[in-house]
């Protein structure tokens, strides 16, 4: 055996079943090794998407995504997925070959990539050390919940290695605040009228923690936009915290005299630049990293610990109450807690239309157990506002980068941790057009995807950004594509959407067998911008 071997063997040992990558000849073997040990290897058409890909795939099924990629290019052909799971926490290992020779054509700094940024760089040492290097990386991506690198040394991945095995340490148990801490945090939950919990990515197995200390202080539930659907069923969830809250939902928010972020950064996408924070509202903040507390707006208490630990070690302390509940807010959410509750101005034409319409069109169309995925872009929350997921675990939303393109990918991740749902990728057109590979591997795989295409035929976040102010747009406007042919090319079903009534075939497709994956490019209205990104581009 050698450390090639030793190292595919051990990562499957430890529990990774499926893995992504893209093959050259620096990971050639270490991914045959992999598949000879029990992991399931997925193929991408380029390592931006394969990276992307284990990403979505970790997020949605629990598990570490693993990704490898060839020496040199096939690592910084993946720095953009890499960047977003490492700002996103997501546990993900780069098995990645490496070469050492300043004088060759394939060599740069590697571990000085996956720092820059904000991965954590480990080498395979020897054939000596590969076993402790392999566990050292897989316990600090799980236990730490860090992207890393372990660059694997052409010359080192040769190296002859005893027969041995490799075991992972156990999971550490659930850690709740201090004393002193939780003491100050009952105090604050006793004194409050109006409480708002707002629950993050860390939060997402803690809803029953969570619910009964909601109910027993009277707070109102909302989430972060990566949490979206942890609440779903609750008579009192505002659903998503943020630019994409309804009306209503920032009303209540900035109404609130106590908000608390669970497992969530407070940052100024959940918070609107703080607007959704009242004057005279204390905020607490709660997770397992005493580095977060506060690192985005000021805090009057931050509490290291674990979110369901916590909760549940608070609720003893504090008394029951009415808080936030009233029965007026009670009718108030059941009338006006979704976004398709608010009236509009419908602005389609003859040839474009209004993405409001068509997305709550796909809304009834399209099955309710679904897994969604949403690229970034001046689209983007009109999937994430319009579409229902079931769950938490029906949303993937890869945007800590805010990277256009990653969405395609998303969704194919997304697809395979959760093959008992029907797998949506909202995409925009410049995103759809710059991961147009992965159409391919949809195919290939024979996903049952629905993507859609929010096709304005620009950069519209650029368009109405800069717009307004006069400068020239010939840069960010594209002439009409037809990305439903582009589609039929690789294998997909797909239609022109410009009314909700050439919406009828989606209908069909969902009926079965779904043997082809569908994609829908609608040309949507592109009068105005999103007033989310709107919001945004003010609060800079």
């Amino acid at each position: 055996m050698n450390v090639a071997e030793a190292v595919g063997r051990a990562v499957a040992s430890a529990g990774v079943t499926t893995a992504f990558g893209v093959v050259g000849s620096g990971n050639f073997h270490v991914t045959n090794a992999l598949v000879r040990h029990g992991a399931r290897f997925v193929a991408a058409r380029h390592e931006g998407g394969a990276i992307t890909m284990a990403d979505g795939y970790a997020r949605m099924s629990g598990q570490t995504g693993v990704v490898t990629v060839h020496q040199g290019p096939g690592l910084t052909n993946a720095m953009t997925g890499l960047a977003e799971a490492a700002k996103s926490r997501t546990p993900l290992v780069v098995l990645a070959g490496e070469v050492t020779s300043p004088r060759s054509n394939f060599y740069v700094d590697q571990a000085a990539l996956a720092s820059a940024v904000g991965a954590v760089p480990f080498r395979v040492q020897s054939a000596r050390t590969a076993l402790a290097d392999v566990a050292e990386a897989l316990h600090t991506a799980w236990h730490d919940r860090r992207a890393v690198v372990l660059n694997l040394p052409l010359d080192v991945q040769a190296q002859p290695v005893d027969d041995a095995e490799m075991s992972l340490e156990p999971a550490p148990s659930s850690k709740a605040a201090d004393t002193e801490d939780l003491a100050r945090f009952a105090e604050i939950l006793n004194a409050a009228e109006r409480p708002v919990f707002v629950a993050g990515r860390g939060a997402r197995d803690a809803r029953p923690e969570l619910e009964a200390l909601a109910g027993r202080t009277g707070a109102l539930l909302a989430t972060s936009a990566v949490a979206r659907g942890l609440f779903n069923g609750s008579p009192w969830n505002l659903d998503v915290s943020g630019g994409f809250a309804t009306p209503l939902a920032a009303e209540l928010i900035r109404a609130a005299d106590l908000v608390v972020g669970w497992g969530c950064a407070l940052n100024m996408w959940t918070m609107r630049h703080g607007a959704l924070i009242g004057p005279s509202a204390t905020v607490v903040q709660v997770d397992l990293e005493a580095a977060a507390l506060g690192a985005h707006r000021p805090i009057d208490l931050g509490v290291t610990g674990d979110v369901a630990a916590t909760a549940a070690a608070l609720l003893p302390q504090v008394p029951e109450r009415t808080g936030y509940r009233s029965p007026e807010v009670a009718t108030r959410i059941s009338g006006e807690g979704r976004w398709r509750d608010v009236p509009y101005e419908d602005e389609g034409g003859e040839t474009v239309i209004d993405a409001r319409t068509l997305t709550i069109a796909l809304d009834d169309l399209l099955p309710a157990e679904r897994i969604v995925s949403i690229d970034s872009g001046n689209f983007m929350g009109y999937p994430s506002m319009f579409l229902s997921v079931p769950d938490e675990y029906g949303f993937c939303f890869t945007q800590a980068y805010q990277s256009i393109g990653l969405g395609l990918a998303t969704a194919i991740g997304a697809a395979l941790a959760r093959p008992d749902r029907l797998p949506v990728a909202a995409l925009g057109d410049g995103g759809a057009l710059m991961g147009v590979a992965e159409l391919e591997t949809v195919v290939r795989l024979g996903l049952p995807m629905v993507v859609v295409v929010y096709d304005d035929e620009a950069y519209g976040a650029e368009v109405h950004h800069f717009g307004p102010d006069g400068h020239p747009l010939d840069t960010v406007v594209f002439p009409p594509a037809d990305i439903a042919a582009i589609a039929r090319g690789f294998g997909f079903e797909a239609l022109t959407v410009r009314d909700p009534d050439d919406l009828a075939p989606v209908a069909d497709w969902v009926k079965g067998p779904r043997d082809r994956p569908l994609l829908i490019d609608a040309k949507v209205t592109r009068d105005h911008g999103s007033w989310w990104l709107e919001e945004a581009f003010r609060g800079h």
